[in-house]
């Protein structure tokens, strides 16, 4: 998981995988949660999200993102990634993890599906953004 000392990295992969700058305080706030992958110098995936706090008192993952560049795909770099974002949510308490991804991104389907995920069983949903 990405830290505080570690926040070059991360500042890198958000140039990388978001052609923006990075927050500096992100890492500083309650909940986030990054991890960066690396091969040498190299930065080849990538996955951020939070820990969310559910009203019963019992808290849930959301995986915002997750991306590994196009040459290092297919090598086990995203499942390692998701498998490091759960596990840290699953030692901070965290009992559930949803996401979301396009119907059509098969190979990361396949990928949710492999490592325990199912489909959401309340129906076709649609994704709305707001500006605030």
């Amino acid at each position: 998981m990405i830290t505080a000392p570690d926040a070059e990295l991360l500042t890198r992969a958000v140039r990388i995988f978001m052609n923006t700058d990075a927050a500096t305080d992100y890492l500083e706030t309650p909940g986030t949660l990054a991890f960066v992958a690396t091969e040498g110098e190299d930065i080849t995936g990538w996955c951020w999200g939070s820990q969310l706090a559910r009203p019963d008192g019992t808290s849930m993952l959301y995986l915002h993102q997750l991306e590994v560049a196009e040459p290092h795909r297919r090598k086990g770099i995203g499942r390692q990634l998701v498998s490091a974002f759960m596990s840290e949510g699953r030692a901070a308490g965290a009992m559930k993890m949803f996401l979301t991804t396009g119907a059509h991104n098969t190979p990361a389907r396949a990928l949710y599906a492999s490592l325990g995920g199912g489909l959401a069983t309340q129906g076709p949903t649609e994704n709305y953004w707001f500006l605030l």
